[in-house]
C-alpha cells in the first residue's frame, strides 16, 4: 500500500476541496471531483482524464483489485486515512473512493442527421440537470446542448448524472446566436417545451428528420423570443387541475416521444 496520506493540508487534497465548492477553481485549474466508487469506475471505463484517484485505508482493501485494472498510467493513486476521506465526503455514508478529472476540451455544435437532442435553456438546478442528462443517455439521445445553464461539472450534477456524464454527448454553447445559427446550418427542426393551450400537442406531434426539444428555466420557462426562433411549439397534454411539470420530468416525457 502507498503511504497515507492524513493530513488535510496535503496539497493534492486542499486542491479537492477547492474544486469541489468552487466553479470559479472547476475553470481556473479546467478540473472537478467525482466521489463514489461506481462513478468513479464508469469514468475509467470511458477513458476519462482522471489525474489523481484518492481512495482511504478501508476502501483500498475493498476497490483496489479492480480499480488497478484500469488504464492508471496518467494518474497518481493516493491513499487516504479513513478519517481524513470522511472529512472530504459531502455525504455520511462515503465509499471513500474520490477522483480529480480533467474538464474535456469544449466541443464545437454540431447536430448529426436524423438525430434526436434535447436542448437546455438557462436550467439552473444541477439535480434536474444531472437527471435529463441520464434520462437522455438512458433514452439513447444524439445529444444533450446546455445554454446558458448551471454548472455542468457541480458535484450535485455529477453525482446526478449516475454516469451519464461520461457517455452522453454533452455540448456547452452559451451564444444563443450561435446555438441558432448551428440549428439552421444543420436543418434542425426545433420545439419549444411550453405551457400554452395554444400549442400543439405532444401526442399530436411527428418528428421527420434531426430534431430538438427546447427545455426551459424552471421557474420561468423559455424566453418567449427564445420560443419564437423555433419551429413549433409543443405542450404536454395534462388532466385534472395540474398544469406544470417538474422540469427533468417533463424533458423526460419529451424525450420519449421524440425517440419512439
Amino acid at each position: 500500500m502507498e503511504n497515507i496520506i492524513t493530513s488535510k493540508d496535503n496539497p493534492v487534497i486542499k486542491l479537492y476541496q477547492k474544486l469541489s465548492s468552487s466553479k470559479k477553481e472547476r475553470l481556473q485549474y479546467g478540473l472537478f471531483v467525482l466521489e463514489g466508487y461506481r462513478i468513479v469506475e464508469d469514468a475509467l471505463k470511458e477513458s476519462a482524464e482522471i489525474r489523481h484517484l484518492l481512495i482511504t485505508e478501508q476502501s483500498y482493501e475493498k476497490y483496489s483489485e479492480a480499480l488497478l485494472q484500469a488504464d492508471l498510467r496518467n494518474t497518481k493513486l493516493i491513499v487516504i486515512s479513513n478519517e481524513l476521506g470522511r472529512k472530504i465526503a459531502s455525504t455520511d455514508s462515503t465509499q471513500g473512493v474520490f477522483a480529480i478529472c480533467a474538464i474535456p476540451v469544449k466541443k464545437s455544435l454540431s447536430f448529426r442527421q436524423n438525430g434526436r437532442y434535447v436542448i437546455l435553456h438557462h436550467l439552473q438546478d444541477p439535480g434536474n440537470l444531472g437527471m435529463i442528462i441520464r434520462t437522455a443517455d438512458a433514452l439513447g439521445m444524439d445529444g444533450v446542448v446546455m445554454c446558458g445553464c448551471c454548472d455542468l461539472y457541480s458535484p450535485k450534477t455529477i453525482r446526478s448524472t449516475m454516469g451519464s456524464v461520461f457517455r452522453m454527448n454533452i455540448t456547452v454553447e452559451n451564444n444563443e446566436d450561435t446555438l441558432f445559427e448551428a440549428i439552421e446550418r444543420d436543418g434542425v427542426r426545433t420545439y419549444a417545451a411550453v405551457i400554452d393551450k395554444d400549442a400543439v400537442p405532444l401526442t399530436e406531434c411527428s418528428f421527420v428528420g434531426t430534431n430538438a426539444i427546447m427545455i426551459g428555466n424552471e421557474g420561468n420557462g423559455l424566453p418567449k423570443e427564445t420560443a419564437e426562433r423555433c419551429t413549433g411549439r409543443m405542450i404536454i397534454p395534462m388532466n385534472g387541475n395540474i398544469n406544470s411539470l417538474n422540469a427533468a420530468m417533463a424533458a423526460g416525457i419529451f424525450m420519449w416521444e421524440l425517440k419512439k
